[in-house]
């Protein structure tokens, strides 16, 4: 049972990526990316999977040293929990980068290629989408990141 619920977490998510990468122009890819709720069946997989090794668990992220995470994940709960909390985490992650990448007009072909590096290595993914996402809030000619014109920022 552990073992699917491993393969199932990422299957939960993999529609959401789906239509950000391959349909990021389609009106229900906005509507559906907008919405936390796509985590909400992830999140059923990890609190199956947490529950039964809570008491490690709690120990890990209370009192954290590596020696206790590699406790936890030495158990297959505790890595599957793991596993599909990084599996949601991430789907969030790649939200928040589809609709950033669409306020600021940056091509869904160049998006693409940087979601798949997301699924795969969110951390890369995110420090190459934070520089690419910089470079357009400067080309658009708006202050700090706020997504506001340099007037509109002005003017609170």
């Amino acid at each position: 049972m552990t073992g699917a619920l491993f393969e199932i977490a990422f299957v939960l998510a993999a529609p959401f990526w789906l239509l950000m990468i391959f349909l990021p122009g389609r009106a229900v890819t906005a509507r559906i990316a907008t919405s936390p709720l796509t985590v909400l069946p992830v999140l059923a997989v990890y609190l199956a999977m947490a529950l039964p090794v809570f008491p490690e668990l709690w120990t890990a992220v209370s009192s954290p040293d590596i020696d206790t995470f590699r406790d936890l994940t030495a158990l297959a709960n505790g890595a599957g929990a793991v596993w599909a909390q990084v599996i949601a985490w991430d789907l969030l992650l790649g939200q928040w980068m589809f609709l950033e990448s669409r306020r600021l007009g940056i091509s869904p072909w160049l998006m693409g290629p940087l979601l798949v590096l997301t699924i795969l290595l969110s951390p890369f993914g995110l420090l190459l989408f934070l520089v690419l996402r910089l470079r357009a809030v400067r080309t658009r000619g708006t202050r700090s990141g706020s997504g506001l014109p340099d007037r509109a920022v002005a003017a609170r």
